[in-house]
């Protein structure tokens, strides 16, 4: 399985390009997700599965959480102070983050067992709602980050990197 997509490149000294950036990652592994099942059934689970489910893991445990910080502990925030007619959307938001890691948990159980041999392939209904439940998520919020680009001012953006590029040092 190879991910021959161009990728985005971003500094947090642009945090909105690099929230950018992280949905740009999640499409990709969730279109690997979604290819999966059928590429694990015509050809098993061979180093390249292993090696791609590794990278998928990777991001959803680690990368995936900080980035909804970053929206939640800094975006977010900023957001509704200067436009406070966005808390709703806000609020969808983060409901919809608490489904997105359990639906990763119930998915990343099964990736985890792939690895280890105890499981011949993925639940393809469970990728697939995972996959939607991000489409859904990214087509609420990426507007959000388009209004951030308008609305928040450079220094608080610029604020916003230094702490976001801080949590990840940690």
């Amino acid at each position: 399985m190879l991910n021959l997509s161009p990728q985005q490149f971003a500094s947090w000294e642009q945090p909105i390009d690099m929230l950018y950036a992280c949905h740009s990652k999640v499409k990709s592994f969730c279109r690997q997700l979604q290819i999966l099942p059928d590429y694990i059934e015509q050809n098993g689970c061979n180093q390249a599965v292993q090696n791609d489910v590794k990278q998928i893991l990777n991001y959803f445990n680690q990368s995936a959480p900080l980035h909804h910080d970053d929206e939640e502990k800094d975006f977010f925030p900023a957001l509704i102070k200067q436009l406070p007619e966005t808390q709703q959307a806000v609020d969808t938001l983060e409901e919809q983050h608490h489904d997105l890691h359990h639906n990763w948990d119930l998915l990343s159980l099964q990736l985890n067992e792939l690895l280890l041999g105890q499981r011949k392939n993925v639940d393809r209904e469970l990728i697939a709602r995972f996959v939607a439940g991000y489409d859904q998520h990214i087509a609420i919020e990426e507007p959000l980050f388009e209004l951030g680009r308008m609305h928040l001012a450079q220094d608080e953006l610029d604020a916003m990197g230094k702490i976001m590029a801080e949590r990840r040092k940690t």
